[in-house]
């Protein structure tokens, strides 16, 4: 079982990657690590964070495990169908959707926070902006 760590701000986080349900989503996430970059609040979604992945290829990765509804601490890969590619973190009630309607993304890993951690995740990018965040290999 693969797993993965989160900085967030200084902040360590431990994420577990759903190799067997989301096995395309999997590889593609490994491919992108480490993954430095900005995270930010959703604009449409509710309460989540994301980070935007237009510079990884992932043209070739399929629908798999998919959802629009994620659970609190569920990570999802969004390749793009009909909207920008990104990473999504649910802090809290979340549907995933875009200027373009819902969108259901593969959900990939699941992140090791507490119910306030997420939270304080999701309002300090809301709150402040956008927070540094790196992703790689635990």
């Amino acid at each position: 079982m693969t797993e993965l760590e989160f900085v967030v701000a200084g902040e360590t986080y431990t994420a577990t990657v759903l190799e067997d349900e989301a096995p395309e989503s999997a590889r593609a996430l490994e491919a992108m690590l480490p993954l430095e970059s900005e995270l930010m609040h959703v604009r449409w979604s509710g309460y989540a964070t994301w980070i935007n992945v237009d510079d990884a290829e992932l043209s070739e990765v399929p629908r798999e495990n998919h959802t629009v509804y994620p659970s609190r601490g569920d990570i999802l890969l969004y390749p793009g169908y009909k909207n920008e590619q990104e990473l999504l973190i649910a802090c809290g009630p979340t549907c995933f959707k875009s200027p373009a309607g819902e969108l259901a993304g593969n959900h990939v890993a699941c992140l090791d926070a507490t119910r306030d951690e997420l939270a304080a995740i999701e309002e300090r990018t809301l709150r402040d902006g956008v927070q540094p965040i790196t992703v790689r290999r635990r």
